[in-house]
Formats: structure tokens, sequence, C-alpha cells
């Protein structure tokens, strides 16, 4: 809803906090492993819509989801060929099954539930899925997320927050990301994609799947696995929190104070434009996570974990806690009430030229009065000094499991570090592209490649610095001769330290992303390269 500038009182932050950015060499205290997502709370209500925000404590397993009906096939049968299996391929894992098709072939629900992400996978143009819809669902009691990939922008026909039945018609079927064909990627996670869950093999479920061939003859399929292969990813992760909500499951685990947890994966839920690891690194920014009766107020006067001024304040506040109260140092109101201002300024700064988020942001921050006024990010250094900060933390803030690629395993170890590398194998070199996000501006540069890799393969636990002479500092020295897979290779030896770095994938080869017109690549050891492991 469009709401006029006089309800948008300029809001003044006070001083900036300690702010985790991707410049630290921890994500923060260590992973505390928890219990799997092992079951749905039943309900007949739909819930998890990011357009609604009802009151109350949110759920801390999620969303309440009635019990699916029967599974169906993604596709109408006979329309799309299986092309490709379940398990290893390619020296990575492929944690699902293809149907090939036309573009343009309908995609169908396979089961009842709510649509908890939709659009972009956040992997960038060409890379991965490039555009996704997951569905969370109560299959029986269990958590079960379906996962649907490789859509065009336009093919994607649903939005987060909707509830779905099995058989609805949710995408077409495209070529987008890493794909060799118009095809659809299908994967089924017990226990929940965004929960770290497990990723069984779709035929297992649903059998009917290894049959399909478009012209009514047997299917042409390179099947990589049987149907018992399991890939489990790492316990660290594998929570109900955010289960069933839309955006909900986007917030890392363990990166906020556990009483704002649930509060802010609800808060992902207010609009699509705003996401939960998002309003967590504003309010690391803001105040800290400080909260209650004795919370700083900022020299302006403003007030609580969101540090809102009065007079915004009396327009935004609501008592989301439902305690009675309308109290800019409860955390429910707080949280609540600063994404739903985040999703009205957001629309207040549309059309102006920019990043849509950091106009955002600076809105936020400066007023949208402001930013209408300079057109674009205003001058001012503590405005702009917010904008980098919130920024360069969100990625952070970010679970890796949210993003269409590489998932954890609890067996891995170190040499998650390849198969995260692997999985973006001809990705374009960008000079100063990607970070623990992944990929930027289309792809990544050698010490993007390894900030990710290493990051994604933690489970968010180990966070690089950017440039490879920083991140040669972390760790300790390996004797090259004695590099395992997941340890990380440098060269090209200046007087400030290494100007390249990689990833040793074993046999005297490594996975790097080299220079400007070439790509994510395996290729030999460089001379003169030498080792670290930093996890």
């Amino acid at each position: 809803m469009k709401t006029s500038s006089l309800q948008r009182a300029i809001l003044l932050v006070g001083a900036a906090s300690v702010v985790i950015g991707t410049s630290a060499c921890s994500a923060g205290a260590p992973v505390i492993p928890r219990d799997a997502c092992r079951s749905a709370t039943s309900t007949s209500s739909d819930s998890g819509s990011r357009s609604s925000n009802g009151d109350g404590a949110p759920a801390v397993g999620g969303a309440e989801l009635a019990v699916a009906g029967p599974i169906q096939m993604p596709v109408k049968p006979g329309t799309a060929t299986f092309t490709s299996g379940f398990g290893e391929r390619w020296n990575a894992q492929h944690r699902g099954v293809d149907l090939a098709g036309p573009v343009g072939t309908p995609i169908l629900a396979a089961l009842d539930g709510n649509v908890v992400a939709a659009g972009s996978s956040g992997e960038g143009p060409g890379v991965g899925f490039e555009n996704w819809v997951v569905i969370d669902s109560n299959v029986g009691g269990k958590p079960v997320s379906t996962v649907y990939g490789h859509m065009f922008a336009d093919g994607v026909l649903v939005k987060t927050g909707q509830h779905v039945k099995a058989g609805d018609h949710i995408a077409n079927i495209g070529n987008a990301g890493s794909s060799t064909g118009p095809h659809l990627h299908f994967e089924y996670w017990e226990g929940g994609k965004m929960q770290g869950g497990t990723a069984l093999d779709p035929v297992s479920v649903l059998p009917d799947i290894a049959r399909q061939s478009s012209d009514g003859g047997a299917p042409v399929a390179d099947v990589a696995s049987s149907s018992n292969v399991q890939i489990i990813s790492a316990r660290s992760s594998a929570d109900c929190a955010g289960f069933g909500v839309a955006g909900g499951g986007e917030l890392a685990f363990n990166v906020v104070p556990p009483e704002f947890e649930p509060w802010i994966r609800k808060a992902g839920s207010a609009c699509e434009a705003i996401d939960s690891p998002l309003i967590g690194a504003q309010l690391q920014q803001e105040n800290g996570f400080r909260h209650g009766e004795s919370a700083p107020v900022s020299p302006s006067g403003a007030m609580g974990p969101a540090q809102f001024m009065p007079g915004t304040w009396a327009t935004w506040g609501k008592d989301h806690d439902g305690d009675g109260k309308i109290d800019p140092n409860s955390i429910g109101d707080a949280v609540m009430s600063q994404a739903e201002f985040m999703c009205a300024l957001h629309q207040d700064v549309s059309g102006i030229p920019g990043d849509p988020i950091e106009l955002t942001l600076a809105a936020y921050n400066a007023g949208p009065g402001a930013v209408q006024q300079f057109n674009g990010i205003p001058p001012y250094a503590e405005t702009q000094n917010y904008v980098a900060k919130i920024t360069a933390a969100r990625a952070t803030f970010t679970n890796p499991n949210s993003r269409g690629r590489f998932v954890p395993t609890t067996t891995g170890g170190n040499a998650q570090v390849v198969s995260a590398a692997q999985e973006y194998l001809g990705t374009p070199y960008v000079w100063g592209g990607g970070g623990t996000g992944g990929p930027t501006g289309g792809g990544f540069d050698c010490s993007g490649l390894t900030s990710y890799t290493v990051y994604a393969a933690s489970a968010g636990k180990v966070s690089l610095p950017r440039t490879s002479e920083q991140q040669w500092t972390v760790g300790v020295e390996i004797p090259i001769d004695q590099a395992q897979p997941g340890d990380l290779v440098f060269g090209g030896w200046e007087a400030s330290g290494p100007g390249h770095v990689g990833i040793y994938a074993g046999n005297g080869q490594m996975v790097h992303a080299p220079t400007t017109g070439d790509v994510v690549k395996e290729a030999p050891l460089q001379s003169g390269m030498k080792a670290r492991r930093v996890m």
C-alpha cells in the first residue's frame, strides 16, 4: 500500500554498533547442532503468506500446514522425457531428476503446500537454476520440500506465500541458468530444503518419473544412482525454523539472538522485496540487537532494536506480540513494524535509479524525501556508510540452503569446498565478483569464488576476508605436497602477497576463477603455489 510522505517521517538512526561484514574471519559463534526437522504441525488453515501479518508470536517450527494429499507427477504424463537421474554427475551431486520438454511445457505442483520461494534462486543470470519454485508440504506429519528449477522469469506463475494444490499449474519449463536444454529439474527434500533436510531420489516416491517419454517410447536416461541414495545436508542447519513460511528459511541458523530469530523469520514474509537476512543485518547495524527498557536511545531520540524515531513509531508501530502494548522496545513489535515500514519504503523509492534495496535502506536512514530529492542515495556520509555496511553484512545472515546450489553434507568435511566450487564450473570470471552469498555481476573472481565455497561448505561458520592477500592470513600453511582437497592454494606472488587463489581438488589440480575472459575451471596447479588449510 502506498502511503504519503507525511506518514514517512524522516527516520534518524543512532550510532552504528558492531557489524558482521564479509571481511570478518568468522561468522560468529559456532553453530550448535539441533534435532532434525522431523515433524510438521497439522491444521486446516493456510499460513505463510507474505501479504499477511497476523498477530501473536510466530510458531517456532514455522507455518502450520494441512496434511497434503497424494503426490502427483510434476508434469503431465507424456509431455516430458526423463533424461537424467539422481546422484553423482559431472563430479558433483545431482540432487534431483531432469525432465526435458519444450519451452512452455506446464510444470505442476507435486504436493499441496505453501510456496516459500518463487523467482530468482539467488544465483544470478545464467547460473544454477537462475529461477526456481520451492513448495513446503506436510506429508503425513513429515516436512517435505519439492523444488522446481530452470524456468525463465516469465515462466514462474506463482508467488511466495501462495498456497497451492497438487496438480496446480505453477510454472513452465525453461532453459535458464546452467542448463544444457529446456527441462525441469525436480527435487524432493525430506526435512525441508531450507532447513538442511535430506534429498531423496524423486523416483523413489514417484516411480512414474522414470517411465516418462514425450514420444511414448522408452525414456533415454543417464540414471546416475539407485533410488535408495540419499544426500544428507549438514545437521548444523537441520531445524524446522521457518518451514512453510515464505522467506522464513532464508535466515541463517544461529546468527541472531534466539529471542529475535522467530520474529526475523516471520518478518521475511512481510513482502517479497524484503527478506529476513536483510532485516537481520539491519537490526545488527541499528542497535546491535539491544532491546527492552534499558536499551540505548540514540542522541536523536531513536528507540529500540529497530531505532524508530517517536514520530515514525506513532505511524508504523503496532502490537505484533499481542501483549496489548505498542512498544518500540518489544522485539516482536519492533521487528515486524520495521519489516512493514521497509516494505512501504521499497514502494516509495520505486522508479528511482539504483539498486532498490540500497535505496530502501537509504530511505530508512535518511527518509524517503531525501532519496527522492537526490534521485538516489543521498550524499550523506552516515547514510552511505549505513547502506554499505548492511549490504555487505546481508550475505552473512543468509542461509546457504536457501540458494539453488550447494548444500553441505555431514560427511564431506574439507572436501565440500571442492564440491561447492565444482557446481560453478563454467561460470564467467568477473573482476570483483562473488562473495559469501555466491556470484555477483554474473560471476566470480578468484577470491570471490573461495569466499563463497568456504562459507557454503562450512554451513556459514567460516567467512573469509575478501582478497587473496587477506585470505593468506587465515588458517595454517600446509606444504604443497601435503595439500588435501578443499585446502586453498595461492600463487602470483608479489610484495603484498599472493595475487591469485584457488581450491585444491586433488591430483595436482585446482578449481579456480582464472582471469578476465575466462570461466571457473579445473586446471593444473601453477608453479610456485603454496597451500593453506582454513577449515
